[in-house]
């Protein structure tokens, strides 16, 4: 999978990407980010506006935020979700409005895990301070669940599944992944990174099972393999499916690149289309960040698994994005705090690499803001 120029000479940000029947018009994406801002679980006009900004602002696909599969597998209380009805109608009203705009919407489907049942970066505990750590089930929270019985530092401790829970696992990330659909989504991405339940699993510093679930990485990677055929069962041939991963835990003893590489080969596979390179959040460790800091990882997984990635991670520049195509770094790259910044990032690097204005998906109502 060399990297090569545009088809008609673009930048390579701008040249479009076709995974099974779906098409993006560029591959400048929004990465999946937490809003903290539903109730039970419901998206509402933040949600709107946030998604449908950056849609607006040029970004071929933008990917809604960690949707819990289950109520309990929220990250925090305020955290949507697509375990029931009223939630597909909610996010079609979002997902219409960023098609309107000519975008793709994506949506992450995820399960905290031991790291659920947390108090959002703004809420505020029952003592009218900030809160921190787990929320208590009397303050609206609930008892978290892992593959074993070890808290993340500074929460409650979880209490391991069972087998008969973890059985359960693939049908609630199927059963989220039907309504994905009815609720208009181009694309979903299984959570495995970050720290949360797949994640948990994957790594040996968090499973400690002696099941079939724990143990050999074969046997950790177990759920995600079966997570990921129910949701390929249920979702169309021409929707591509993306897995996010940690590729490593940046820490002694935890998951490591090669071991993800492996994964990631495997889950080419089993269906999966293109895998989202993230690093870290299993458990505390000093990262070394920096601008494109988890570039490496995603081209060792890229080249040693045979699957597109893309690249997250401190991209912030334009020729910085575009020139990790060039080298074949990742085949699209996921712009997150720098889309926070700036809901238009992507039409202002069209500007900067000088691509047309009817390349670079501006809205007709925005015209009259162009760099010419």
């Amino acid at each position: 999978m060399g990297a090569a120029a545009g088809w008609d000479g673009v930048p390579l940000l701008f040249d479009p990407l076709t995974l099974r029947g779906t098409t993006f018009a560029n591959r400048i994406w929004l990465a999946p980010m937490c809003q903290y801002s539903a109730v039970d679980g419901v998206p509402n006009d933040w949600h709107l506006v946030h998604l449908g900004a950056r849609a607006s602002g040029g970004f071929g696909l933008v990917i809604a935020e960690a949707s819990a599969v289950v109520p309990e597998g929220r990250i925090s209380p305020q955290d949507t979700g697509l375990w029931n009805d009223a939630q597909v109608t909610a996010w079609r009203r979002v997902t219409d409005f960023v098609h309107a705009r000519g975008s793709l919407a994506g949506v992450q489907l995820a399960h905290a895990g031991r790291k659920a049942s947390t108090y959002s970066p703004f809420a505020v505990g029952p003592d009218r301070q900030p809160g921190h750590g787990s929320v208590p089930v009397a303050d609206g929270g609930w008892p978290t669940v892992g593959p074993s019985a070890l808290a993340f530092p500074g929460l409650a401790a979880p209490v391991a599944l069972s087998a008969a829970q973890i059985a359960d696992l693939p049908g609630a990330f199927a059963a989220a992944a039907r309504r994905a659909l009815a609720a208009g989504f181009d694309v979903i991405e299984l959570h495995a990174a970050h720290g949360y339940l797949l994640h948990e699993f994957l790594s040996p510093l968090s499973n400690v099972r002696t099941d079939p679930y724990g143990g050999s990485l074969e046997n950790r990677a177990r759920l995600l393999v079966e997570v990921t055929d129910a949701v390929r069962a249920v979702w169309p041939d021409d929707r591509p499916l993306f897995v996010r991963v940690s590729a490593t835990d940046w820490a002694e003893g935890g998951l490591t690149v090669e071991e993800v590489t492996h994964v990631a080969k495997e889950l080419a596979a089993h269906g999966v289309d293109l895998v989202d390179v993230s690093t870290g959040g299993n458990v505390p460790a000093e990262i070394p960040l920096g601008p494109g800091y988890q570039v490496p990882a995603a081209r060792a997984v890229r080249a040693g698994s045979g699957l597109p990635v893309t690249a997250v991670g401190l991209i912030t520049d334009a020729r910085q994005a575009e020139q990790l195509l060039v080298d074949g770094a990742a085949d699209a790259v996921l712009v997150a705090r720098a889309a926070l910044r700036d809901p238009h990032w992507a039409l202002r690097a069209a500007h900067e690499l000088a691509v047309e204005v009817d390349r670079a998906g501006w809205q007709p109502q925005y015209l009259r803001g162009t760099w010419r």
